[in-house]
């Protein structure tokens, strides 16, 4: 990467990876990078863009988890708390098992694409 400097990075969700990778794809031709990116993204399930917006921005006002963590749950679609307790692993500071049902029942409001 020489010549190149991240200068801001932020955490988004698949979906909107997706959204824009197609968006762009529309008007310009998609480099070998771009193309494993949007073929990995079709593989699997996820919420729709508008929805993984929804959700990403809920999961941050009102159960006050970080953009990293937000986008890791609407990116995995978790459905139980094997799943859950695997995000949070790393994650400083303990989230309760209560908490994390809590998420869980907040996201089965939200369909999910195949």
């Amino acid at each position: 990467m020489i010549g190149k400097e991240v200068i801001e990075t932020e955490p988004i969700t698949g979906s909107q990876v997706k959204k824009i990778l197609e968006d762009f794809a529309e008007e310009n031709e998609l480099n070998y990078e771009q193309n494993l990116t949007l073929n990995h993204l079709a593989r699997f399930k996820r919420y729709s863009a508008e929805d993984a917006e929804e959700i990403f921005q809920k999961l941050q006002d009102d159960f006050g988890l970080r953009d990293k963590v937000a986008a890791h749950i609407v990116d995995l679609v978790p459905v139980d708390l094997a799943d859950m307790r695997l995000i949070f692993a790393k994650e400083p500071g303990k989230t309760t098992p209560e908490d994390m049902k809590k998420i869980l029942e907040f996201l089965e409001q939200y369909d999910v694409e195949e």
